[in-house]
């Protein structure tokens, strides 16, 4: 059994910063990728952005040069640091982690519970 456990959402002003960690915890052999999706109400899942485990990053186009995304391998952690918050920036921000069970398995998606970041303007 695998868990993500996430946070660091709350309300902030337009132009501030917020920062999210997920942290996987449970039995499994190697995380493959860790990364944060963003779904507000009525629209769909996009991807925010995402770190394999050699350090290779996306980043959805509307956050580039605001977020910065990071792991520690070491606490199964990773973190997502949002500058410049926009009011369109506001959605439920859920944690994405592709690991392995055992070296045999597949890689398998889990996903958090989502934590909220609501913006002000």
């Amino acid at each position: 059994q695998v868990h993500l456990v996430e946070s660091g959402g709350g309300l902030v002003q337009a132009g501030g910063s917020l920062r999210l960690s997920c942290t996987a915890s449970g039995s499994f052999f190697s995380i493959n990728a860790m990364g944060w999706y963003r779904q507000a109400p009525g629209k769909q899942r996009e991807l925010v952005a995402h770190m394999i485990s050699g350090g290779t990053t996306t980043y959805a186009d509307s956050v580039k040069g605001r977020f910065t995304i990071s792991r520690d391998n070491a606490k199964n952690t990773v973190y997502l640091q949002m500058n410049s918050l926009k009011h369109e920036d506001t959605s439920v921000y859920v944690c994405n982690v592709q690991l392995r069970v055992a070296v045999w398995s597949r890689i398998t998606d889990c996903w958090g519970q989502g934590t909220p970041v609501a913006v002000s303007s």
